[in-house]
């Protein structure tokens, strides 16, 4: 049983003093196992936390692994709708989060009663929406989709019926040309890869001449036209891990380099650079996790994501139509 400790809602996490002599990699490893615990984390996760977390992917990903677990408790490295989408999955089983802070400048973007004003203007149309959006979106939507997926998901809508995609504009312009649907889009960005330079990229195009560019398709069209591959997390990944190429400039999070690198440790990965003067491409979200805060949150199984009934069994609908839909995606 975890020791009682009050979260003070305005700091959003647990504060308490650690020992500066403990181990905190042997007392997480520990916990999760006293626990029953499994810890998930995100590829945009500090290099730390990826290496001791029993899995890491993308937003598909997670949602599989959610969705199969026998783990009485559940430790989620990422931000805050990828920890409510584990606990819509699984309602009979504790939910915490590091940082209650980590938010998602996408999900965001699309605030539940502006997006049923919006919705409410089409009636006649079905709702897609990215996994990067809110329970009370999902719970508005009619299919949830992720990078790895959205795709085939809209190619298996009939052709004659009106789509609503939201909340990424970048994601829905690349669905659009991908696909041929003129879909009605939400206008939402990731404040990360809108930020991503296109002349910084051709500069970079121009230092290492063999580099291939790999572009998530949340990245503005300007970046996306000079990408050799566009594709998820985990697609830019193992694309990168089967090309003969050797050097690739990378425009995503720069978390996924390290799993890029240790899958590759020859090949030679550059993170693209943001226009600002900045040279990272760091979410400010998923990084405001710690070893610290995820060795507290493991310890007092705090912050708890928690959720009406009502509202989660709504969102789940349109999760389980996403999981079965894509089935044969790997």
């Amino acid at each position: 049983m975890a020791e009682p400790v009050v979260l003070d809602p305005e700091i959003g996490y647990v504060d308490v003093p650690i020992d500066p002599s403990l181990d905190l990699i042997a007392e997480i490893n520990r916990l999760r196992k006293e626990k029953n615990a499994i810890i998930l984390a995100h590829y945009y996760q500090e290099p730390i936390i990826q290496d001791l977390a029993d899995y890491i992917g993308d937003s598909l990903g997670l949602s599989r692994k959610a969705a199969e677990t026998d783990a009485d408790l559940i430790v989620f490295a990422g931000v805050h709708f990828m920890a409510e989408t584990a606990k819509i999955l699984n309602p009979d089983k504790k939910v915490v989060i590091p940082d209650l802070n980590a938010g998602c400048s996408l999900a965001d973007s699309c605030p539940a009663d502006a997006f049923a004003a919006f919705k409410a203007q089409y009636p006649d149309h079905i709702v897609v929406s990215y996994i990067n959006c809110s329970a009370a979106v999902k719970a508005l939507s009619d299919i949830i989709c992720t990078s790895s997926n959205a795709e085939h998901i809209i190619r298996q809508i009939p052709p004659e019926q009106p789509i609503i995609f939201a909340p990424d504009r970048n994601l829905g312009r690349y669905l659009i040309r991908k696909t041929g649907r003129d879909m009605v889009l939400w206008d939402g960005v990731c404040i990360v890869h809108e930020t991503f330079s296109e002349k910084k990229i051709l500069q970079l195009k121009a230092r290492y001449p063999d580099a291939l560019v790999l572009a998530h398709p949340e990245c503005e069209e300007a970046v996306l036209q000079h990408a050799d591959f566009i594709g998820s997390t985990s697609a830019i990944r193992r694309f990168a891990r089967e090309s003969p190429h050797t050097t690739f400039i990378v425009a995503t999070e720069e978390g996924i380099l390290h799993q890029m690198r240790k899958d590759c440790p020859e090949k030679t990965f550059i993170p693209a650079p943001p226009d600002n003067g900045c040279n990272c491409s760091q979410c400010p979200h998923m990084r405001l996790h710690t070893l610290e805060k995820l060795y507290l949150a493991l310890r007092y199984e705090q912050p708890e994501i928690t959720m009406d009934e009502e509202l989660r069994q709504r969102a789940l609908r349109p999760i389980l139509r996403m999981l079965e839909m894509s089935r044969d995606i790997r």
